[in-house]
């Protein structure tokens, strides 16, 4: 196995590891310990500029490729990123926080992830259609869209990028990659598996630095054909607003706030150890983390008084430690805003029934105690803002036609939960919710063979999937006249 030591913390462009232009370094921050994990070279706009140069002078070759030639780049990423999944994860772990289990599946899902596009790439068909004229054919042609930006953020710093990475490259496109500067450490490596699988310079970049100057260059400079960005709400419309100077292409994967919907047939102590596992993991700073769970009245507590024991009794540590369940949380601002909501619930009159702040037992590290509320209301924070934080607000419901209402009664629509073993309810859930992913007894949606992605201002496009393949392609018509 080849060592990740010699590269660590540099950036790739045009097949060349190396420092920022200007030596402009960053501290990567370990959030369990408050120290510094590593320092990584730290880039700018010129770095940017050159990594697009980069990718755009790699595109043609690349493009002619066949998709078996790309399928086997992208298989034998796969291999190797479970290979070396042990590894990896630790400075997942490190690096963000979460659990060294959690941070092993989310290698092994990325894995998976180039994987199933090595093996999507080779099913971008074009179609014959139809002609309306003797003399006259018709057929479409897919094309790579082209140079792609890929920015993503650290809660799922390989996850996230993967999703980006493996369906572009098994299009025909190349890449430029911009992490979130806090977490660089394990997709760095995951590059690593990327070079020593065969891919050829330029094809796939990875630049580091601030998101305010790399978001310019790739939205300015017409060889990035493409930007496809996971993040927030906020920043997405930004970059929609900035895209239409150029027309350029967008993917975006936004924010969400999931309501997590249980009917009365439902056995309450079984959902709630699906409902808190669900809930703090990776402490809630999940984009499709239920964060709104209505119970119905019959089960209410019954479910109410599980979710508070099952909360209590989750180990809180450091990631790397045997046992731990829930690591820290991301970093300090994460913490502030997770004591900020629960303020805002407290002065609305809502009732912490466990947890509440930040934990006491760690002289060191960002750790904030699970929490569970009740006792809500409509004007606090926390059913309003996405709450990226390990908080279960709980509320109650009666008819069906109530609880869709109020689950929709948001500006996101991500992804919706519910649990029924009723198929007339189901149907009527599956159809009434106005959320891109819709999981019905199903903690774990996501998977590299279905869309993932949102509607209303959760997001635009779905990645994963052949929708995954398809947004970063282009249809072309062709229509041709016969010789007589």
């Amino acid at each position: 196995m080849a060592t990740t030591t010699q590269t660590l913390g540099r950036m790739l462009i045009n097949g060349q590891w190396r420092e920022a232009a200007e030596g402009r370094t960053l501290a990567v921050i370990n959030p369990a310990t408050e120290e510094a994990l590593s320092e990584v070279a730290y880039g700018g706009r010129r770095e940017a500029q050159e990594a697009v140069e980069a990718a755009f002078a790699a595109l043609p070759d690349w493009r002619r490729r066949t998709a078996w030639d790309r399928a086997g780049v992208l298989k034998r990423t796969a291999e190797l990123m479970r290979q070396r999944s042990d590894a990896i994860a630790r400075t997942l772990t490190q690096e963000q926080g979460k659990p060294l289990a959690e941070a092993k599946a989310e290698i092994l899902h990325s894995a998976d992830t180039f994987e199933w596009f090595a093996e999507e790439g080779k099913r971008a068909y074009g179609q014959v259609i139809p002609q309306s004229q003797p003399h006259k054919r018709h057929f479409t042609l897919k094309h790579p869209v082209g140079v792609v930006a890929a920015i993503s953020p650290w809660n799922f710093p390989v996850t996230l990028q993967s999703r980006k990475i493996a369906p572009a490259l098994a299009a025909g496109c190349t890449v430029v990659s911009r992490p979130a500067s806090q977490t660089p450490l394990s997709l760095i490596q995951v590059y690593e598996c990327l070079v020593e699988a065969g891919l050829p310079a330029g094809v796939a970049n990875l630049v580091l630095g601030p998101a305010e100057e790399l978001s310019e260059e790739f939205l300015t400079n017409r060889k990035c054909a493409k930007i496809s960005f996971t993040g927030s709400t906020e920043v997405g419309k930004q970059l929609l607003r900035r895209s239409a100077d150029q027309m350029k292409r967008l993917s975006l994967e936004l924010g969400g706030h999931a309501p997590f919907v249980i009917f009365p047939d439902a056995d309450p102590q079984h959902v709630a150890k699906i409902a808190v596992i669900g809930k703090f993991r990776n402490n809630g700073q999940v984009c499709i983390s239920p964060s709104r769970f209505y119970v119905h009245e019959k089960i209410a507590e019954d479910f109410r008084q599980a979710s508070v024991e099952l909360a209590r009794g989750l180990k809180l540590g450091n990631g790397l430690e045997p046992g731990v369940e829930i690591g820290p949380m991301f970093d300090e601002r994460a913490m502030e805003q997770a004591v900020s909501l629960i303020d805002d619930a407290r002065r609305h009159g809502a009732k912490v029934l466990t947890g509440g702040g930040r934990s006491e037992r760690f002289e060191r590290g960002y750790f904030f105690e699970p929490t569970v509320v009740a006792e809500l209301s409509p004007e606090m924070r926390l059913l309003t803002d996405e709450p990226f934080a390990p908080v279960m607000p709980l509320l109650n419901f009666r008819q069906i036609e109530e609880v869709i209402q109020q689950a929709n009664n948001t500006p996101y629509g991500l992804a919706a939960y519910v649990f029924t073993n009723d198929l007339t309810t189901m149907w009527r859930m599956a159809e009434g919710l106005e959320a891109g992913i819709i999981a019905v007894n199903d903690p774990v949606p996501a998977t590299p063979q279905c869309p993932f992605g949102g509607m209303k201002e959760s997001g635009l496009g779905r990645e994963l999937a052949h929708e995954g393949l398809e947004a970063y392609l282009e249809t072309k018509a062709v229509s041709m006249v016969l010789r007589e």
